[in-house]
């Protein structure tokens, strides 16, 4: 392909994902009020109301850590999945009308969803980090790349996972009803509510298996630094994460056939 062609082509795709953005943000949230801003609003809103409870059940979990900064590095994370799942499953069941353009596909609503749950989600952690060292609960990242990395990891991991239920609730209409019972299984499976250390050493290998631990280990060692023990694997990590995402996509896209616009 000419690269005159090209740079034309990645123009087109980025100004129709932009566009697409916009469009969830105005029906999602509203033109009216705080608009946009629920964007981040709402997981904001999420993460502190968790915060809030967990503190006024025990300043600290019983394993030196204090609960703000432990809810949060594993609150944000639990938010990132299943939102990308819950948007995923109905990206296209909610712009079947557009699929009339021919310039667009379902790829387009996918991928502006998970992007804008990304940036939502980042935006909060952000906020949420920034306002824990305002009051004292949290220092400021110990490995700044381990936790960008990290939360990375997760949106491919999330994004994947989302792409995968999706692909597989197009073809079977049973997955529409079974997905929410998964999304609240893999709460457990994700280890957003404890560390991997807390486990007994003879199953810690094996839970690690699960790719969703590794990424947020990965987040809390950025955060903690080597005060608090971490497990991870980075190379399983991304590997296991860009796997989920390819499974993802080709599901996505073999599930094209399947998708009625009449």
């Amino acid at each position: 392909m000419h690269p005159s062609m090209s740079r034309s082509f990645v123009v087109r795709q980025s100004q129709i994902l932009g566009a697409l953005m916009m469009r969830e943000m105005a029906t999602r949230y509203g033109r009216r009020g705080l608009g946009f801003l629920w964007v981040v609003g709402e997981p904001l809103m999420f993460c502190f109301g968790v915060i809030i409870m967990w503190m006024f059940i025990r300043h600290h979990n019983g394993h030196g850590l204090a609960v703000a900064p432990f809810v949060m590095t594993g609150y944000m994370c639990l938010l990132l999945l299943r939102h990308s799942i819950s948007f995923s499953i109905s990206a296209v069941g909610s712009n079947l009308g557009l699929l009339y353009h021919r310039a667009l596909g379902p790829l387009h609503f996918y991928v502006s969803r998970c992007i804008l749950e990304l940036a939502g989600a980042t935006a909060a952690f952000i906020i949420v980090y920034l306002t824990l060292i305002l009051f004292r609960q949290v220092d400021p990242p110990h490995d700044w790349l381990l936790l960008y990395f990290g939360w990375f990891l997760m949106w491919i991991m999330a994004t994947g996972t989302g792409f995968i239920f999706s692909g597989l609730a197009t073809r079977f209409e049973v997955m529409e009803r079974v997905v929410p019972l998964l999304s609240y299984a893999m709460i457990p499976l994700s280890g957003v509510f404890f560390m991997v250390d807390w486990l007994p050493e003879n199953v810690r290998e094996r839970y690690l298996l699960v790719p969703y631990p590794n990424a947020i280990e990965m987040i809390r060692a950025g955060v903690f630094g080597e005060f608090v023990p971490t497990h991870f694997n980075v190379a399983y990590a991304t590997v296991t994460a860009f796997l989920l995402l390819l499974v993802g996509l080709v599901l996505v896209k073999n599930a094209e056939g399947y998708i009625d616009v009449e």
